[in-house]
């Protein structure tokens, strides 16, 4: 079968007051990423070559955003937020340019999968005039019904316009629909306002469809991925659903999650084969762990790279640019920022290493900090294989460790080491005996407490 063009029209003009947000509704964030930019990947994953977006009251934030995710897709603005159909009619100069399939979707639904929108296509591809995505929630209530006899959709019934007998229906309507790109425009043309909410219905396009002698289908999926957001308490159902299908992803691929209920992905995370994810680790955005690398537990990690067979945490926090060589080892309260940690480090605890680079196999003390940050501006910290940072020292940036340095325990380093070199930047310590018995008798006398509470 050859391969047919196609155009999806998003539609992401949803005000979401419901929300209590200033924030457009389709760019809160599911999995680290806007809900419309989840719908635009399955899009184009879908192998459908142009997008529409319709866009609402929001539309500069929108603007905004499709500049970075989406630069060729054409955006439409919807002023009235007259119903689904008026939306879609909005797209009307996009849809008269022509394609031969042409997709509905809507940016609040952001858990459609690329293989749902292909198996659109295909049936699209085989000879159906309309499809309509359908499905099967535990409460029906507020949902439209599909009504459908044998092979044939019939129509799709309005929650609030739905008959008795019609609300009895447990297949209902999930709002994403697939056309002939003949067809479209000659459907909308025919949509009135004859409903309860006086809106133009894009639902009103399947028993338009049959009274033209259109093949019109439904085609179930499960519920989980037309989950669609118009509150906060949505929003939660469909991240937790997100979460679910995530973790599944990473087993199924080779990781192991002692408890997976508690670890949380972003839409892009990348696990390699035998990589080990104890509880309570959240990885943010932009995140990649190669194999066998071990996550322990309550680590925060977001815009890193772990090398294999790495061991990071636990209660470790790694932040965007932070690269942790094979074999490496971070530990517990540690943080990473803008730094390489070179094959085989150590840097095992209550520690920030900050725009630096660790050589390999050098080891970095408890309590060592990289004091990156004048008041104005960052600077770095280089610190050559094999050296080693005594606990407690502070490395003044700009500055480098030589290959095999050695700071003394408790130094202030502002000066490059020499490689091969010890350095010491402390003062030398000062005993005066009998002075701790001394003072503690002085402080205890009456007179001297008479005196400081009369003060």
């Amino acid at each position: 079968m050859a391969e047919q063009s196609a155009l999806a029209v998003i539609l992401a003009a949803g005000e979401g007051t419901r929300m209590r947000s200033s924030r457009a509704k389709v760019l809160h964030e599911v999995g680290g990423m806007p809900m419309l930019g989840h719908v635009l990947a399955a899009v184009e994953a879908a192998g459908i070559e142009r997008r529409a977006v319709v866009v609402g009251a929001q539309e500069a934030d929108l603007r905004a955003y499709l500049e970075t995710a989406a630069g060729d897709a054409a955006i439409h603005r919807q002023v009235q937020l007259l119903g689904t159909g008026h939306a879609v009619l909005t797209a009307r100069p996009s849809i008269a340019a022509g394609a031969d399939q042409m997709l509905i979707v809507y940016g609040d639904t952001p858990l459609i999968t690329a293989r749902t929108l292909r198996r659109i296509r295909r049936r699209l591809a085989g000879g159906a005039d309309v499809v309509v995505l359908g499905f099967r929630p535990t409460d029906p209530a507020r949902y439209g019904r599909l009504i459908v006899d044998g092979k044939r959709l019939l129509a799709i019934r309005e929650a609030a316009d739905a008959s008795a007998e019609e609300k009895r229906i447990g297949l209902c309507n999930a709002g994403i629909m697939g056309f002939s790109g003949t067809d479209l425009i000659a459907i909308l043309k025919r949509i009135g306002k004859a409903n309860a909410k006086r809106e133009y219905y894009l639902t009103d396009a399947v028993e338009i469809a049959n009274r033209l002698a259109k093949r019109v289908v439904a085609m179930e999926v499960d519920t989980d991925e037309v989950l669609g957001v118009n509150s906060r308490h949505d929003l939660a159902r469909v991240e937790a659903a997100f979460q679910r299908r995530a973790r599944t992803a990473a087993m199924a691929a080779g990781a192991t999650l002692i408890a997976p209920e508690t670890v949380w992905f972003s839409h892009d995370t990348r696990l390699g084969r035998d990589v080990t994810i104890e509880p309570n680790v959240f990885f943010g955005p932009g995140v990649r762990v190669g194999d066998g690398a071990e996550i322990r537990a309550h680590s925060h990690i977001v815009g890193a790279t772990i090398g294999p067979n790495a061991i990071v945490g636990p209660f470790a926090r790694l932040r965007p640019g932070a690269r942790v060589g094979n074999g490496a080892r971070v530990g517990n309260f540690v943080e990473i920022k803008n730094a390489d940690i070179g094959v085989g480090a150590k840097v095992s605890h209550l520690t920030y290493v900050g725009d630096a680079s660790v050589g390999k196999a050098a080891n970095i003390g408890a309590g060592v900090i990289t004091c990156n940050y004048d008041g104005f501006a960052k600077h770095r910290t280089e610190i050559g294989a094999g050296a080693f940072i005594g606990s407690n020292s502070s490395l003044i940036a700009p500055v480098t460790i030589g290959e095999g340095g050695y700071v003394a325990s408790g130094s202030v380093i502002t000066r490059n080491v020499a490689p091969g070199a010890l350095s010491l930047a402390r003062t030398r310590q000062v005993d005066k005996p009998g002075w701790a018995r001394k003072f503690r008798d002085r402080n205890r006398k009456p007179a001297n407490r008479i005196e400081r509470k009369s003060r």
